[in-house]
């Protein structure tokens, strides 16, 4: 299993996940269906899906030109959002399969969306773990409330997303790591993993190279919207319980100006 990271328009990621021995592909939020296509054409991958991670523009508004393209192409989505173009809905748990060795498990993990799922994709011929988060997790970061709770994003980072093995990768929608990471600094200033990987970041960034993937193990010892089951944490936010805590961080950040 190969995956082929596709700038998109300003900060936005679409991904190509190819099985490298059928050549069959899936697409995760093709918003640029042209340029995915492009790089399509150039590793000789032949798509046969679109995994849609939640229904906002930026990630579904190139599902019905990838169907114009892409002639027969199965377009999935969250049952809970209205995808636009999707062919089929999916429900937490449902399954799907391409290529010789490529399985996908649709998580429902809602907040930013009612419906947003992130998929689970493994390879059985090399043990190849990889989540894509969309909106839900970020790199060091988590999406805006829009449509759910404090309650919804704890279930979705800390049970749903927490649980996964600790070396999947993480590969989310946009490129937001190195204002995240400093963000997580003020938060936990003590954290020399932060400060480690911000400076790492800010590299990668100057060479114009993506941040992601980033890990489930990494994200649990830097992302402060995964951390908020610490009492330290929680105390340093002025609250005792997780939910409380991730409600309060997300508050400073929503009015953070670093």
């Amino acid at each position: 299993m190969k995956i082929l990271h596709i700038p998109c328009l300003e900060d936005n990621y679409a991904y190509l996940i190819l099985d490298e021995k059928t050549r069959e592909a899936a697409v995760v939020d093709p918003v640029e269906p042209e340029k995915v296509l492009k790089v399509a054409e150039a590793v000789h991958a032949d798509i046969k899906l679109v995994l849609t991670t939640h229904h906002h523009w930026d990630h579904a508004g190139g599902n019905d030109k990838i169907k114009e393209l892409v002639p027969g192409i199965k377009v999935y989505g969250g049952a809970l959002d209205n995808v636009r173009g999707f062919t089929n809905k999916l429900e937490s748990g449902d399954k799907l399969s391409f290529g010789s060795d490529v399985n996908v498990l649709a998580l429902h993990t809602p907040c930013h969306t009612k419906g947003h799922i992130s998929y689970f994709v493994t390879s059985k011929e090399d043990d190849d773990q990889a989540v894509f988060t969309g909106d839900t997790l970020f790199v060091a970061g988590c999406g805006k409330f829009f449509e759910g709770t404090a309650d919804q994003m704890y279930k979705s980072l800390c049970v749903t997303l927490g649980s996964l093995p600790k070396p999947t990768r993480v590969y989310c929608g946009h490129e937001y790591t190195v204002k995240n990471l400093q963000f997580a600094k003020t938060v936990e200033p003590e954290n020399e993993r932060i400060e480690k990987k911000l400076a790492w970041a800010m590299e990668q960034r100057k060479a114009n190279e993506p941040t992601i993937p980033s890990t489930i193990e990494d994200e649990l010892e830097t992302n402060p919207f995964m951390r908020v089951d610490l009492p330290q944490l929680q105390a340093h936010l002025g609250y005792s319980s997780p939910v409380e805590a991730l409600t309060e961080l997300r508050q400073k950040k929503d009015n953070w100006r670093g």
